[in-house]
């Protein structure tokens, strides 16, 4: 099985690929697995002590070890503690290593100073992320070391450092096989980190953007982003920082490192964004909320709601396809029509201001009814109980609750036979795109328009205000289609 793997790695284009030769199930035959290699490899065993799986002693261990070295593999991976122990031979590269699964020490530089000493071609040093510093404390030493040096934090807090380890200086970077095969917290699939990230395009010069949020392993942004960068053939990264709701100031001023050039802002800092900057681009203050964080030729910050835009935008669509429906041009326009919003949260928020100046008649039904009334007051429209929704018989009916999102996706927040044949329905729910609202409206003649186009869109805006160039949004919008049927 290994030297199965290790062929179809090379045929999706790995050029080094490390055998874990100790979650072999018996004592591996060396040889075998390396002969015609179809790639270079670095060999590694680990011991259960540093979250492997070696079932034997620390001398046959190392006997393998000093096999490989003999067999003249390309790489050996040696722990630091054992380093003086295996001792230089042939062509073989030596990639000493240490890991900490616990933490970030305080004195990393001591420990990289260290292991600079025990004869290192390549040092290799991971450990565990406890906030996003951490990461960034990493890069750092990567950028300074004198010694090739692969640096970065295990976790979901210190994922971008490993997409960002080779801009610094990093040979290069560790991948799992498939996202079903994660080794280490955090770690990337092969596939992510070549044809997502394109990991092997970035270079000192890559300019580097993000998403900030806490949590943010589900999001699919960096998809998106990244396929947009690649069809336009732009020298940019979009990269996944957690940042917990309490350490949002102090990593952003810490990132000026890292010189990030735009964020995309979601859970739980959209609100806590606008303290950032005192120059705003829309109405982000009036909405009270912002999801783009963006600077300028300047170096001047400014604070976007893409939401805004993509949601007039996207309903647009369900008008002017009802305008052809009925072949009246009145109804178009927004103006004056019934129109029942579900929810009162931030996106709820840039909807409901896009549709109260555009002149729609709003009406707000929260299942949460303080926050639905507040809203309600703040826009100057109208609110109901969630109970008495459909008392509304809205033209237009607007889902920015999470009611049919994956994984519930027998859940609808408004009942079909409340639909009218006729009515445009959008559902702000991307994942997945068909929700049961969808469908129930489908069947119902509505005219309906999904998550997915507001989520391109408001995507489509922020890729504008990073780049100054126009979005390609099919581009964009088949890359968010690929990445839903992925996690569906």
């Amino acid at each position: 099985m290994m030297i199965a793997e290790h062929r179809a790695l090379a045929d999706r284009g790995a050029q080094l690929v490390e055998l874990r030769i100790d979650w072999l199930s018996h004592t591996p035959d060396l040889a075998r697995l390396l002969k015609e290699r179809p790639t270079p490899v670095v060999v590694t065993c680990r011991r259960n002590e540093d979250k492997g799986h070696w079932k034997g002693t620390e001398e046959q261990r190392q006997t393998l070890l000093r096999a490989a070295v003999v067999a003249g593999v390309e790489y050996v991976d040696i722990e630091d503690d054992i380093a003086t122990q295996l001792r230089r031979y042939g062509t073989t590269k030596r990639i000493i290593s240490h890991h900490n699964f616990d933490e970030t020490p305080r004195d990393l530089e001591k420990i990289h100073a260290r292991m600079c000493e025990l004869d290192p071609d390549i040092i290799k040093l991971v450990t565990m992320a406890h906030s996003p510093a951490d990461g960034l404390r990493m890069l750092k030493l990567v950028s300074q070391a004198k010694v090739p040096t692969i640096g970065f934090c295990m976790g979901e807090l210190g994922v971008y450092s490993r997409v960002l380890t080779g801009k610094y200086g990093a040979p290069f970077t560790y991948a799992t096989f498939n996202k079903d095969r994660e080794l280490a917290p955090g770690q990337l699939s092969f596939d992510d980190m070549r044809n997502v990230y394109r990991y092997d395009e970035i270079g000192p010069k890559t300019e580097v953007y993000g998403v900030v949020g806490d949590p943010i392993g589900h999001s699919l942004s960096p998809l998106i982003h990244n396929a947009a960068y690649r069809a336009m053939g732009m020298d940019k990264v979009y990269v996944p920082f957690r940042v917990p709701k309490d350490a949002l100031n102090h990593t952003l001023d810490q990132f000026t490192w890292l010189g990030v050039k735009g964020y995309s802002v979601t859970l739980p800092h959209k609100e806590a964004i606008l303290g950032r900057v005192s120059q705003f681009d829309g109405p982000a203050m009036e909405i009270g909320a912002a999801n783009t964080l963006y600077c300028d030729e300047d170096g001047s910050w400014w604070a976007a709601n893409s939401d805004y835009d993509a949601a007039l935008e996207s309903l647009q669509i369900g008008m002017q396809a009802a305008m052809q429906a009925r072949h009246s041009p009145e109804a178009s326009g927004l103006a004056g029509k019934r129109t029942l919003m579900l929810g009162a949260g931030g996106v709820a928020r840039a909807i409901g201001l896009g549709l109260v100046r555009a002149g729609a008649r709003l009406t707000i039904a929260s299942r949460t009814h303080e926050r639905a009334a507040g809203l309600a007051a703040h826009l100057g429209c109208q609110q109901t109980h969630w109970e008495n929704r459909a008392s509304v018989h809205p033209e237009i009916l607007v889902n920015c609750t999470p009611v049919g999102m994956h994984p519930d996706l027998d859940q609808s927040p408004f009942a079909d036979h409340w639909l009218q044949e006729g009515m445009v329905v959008f559902d702000t729910i991307y994942n997945p795109e068909q929700t049961l609202l969808i469908k129930e409206a489908k069947l119902r003649n509505c005219h309906v328009v999904t998550g997915v186009e507001m989520f391109v869109r408001q995507a489509a805006v922020q890729f504008e205000r990073f780049t100054g160039h126009a979005a390609p949004l099919e581009v964009m919008r088949a890359a968010l289609r690929r990445g839903i049927s992925a996690v569906g």
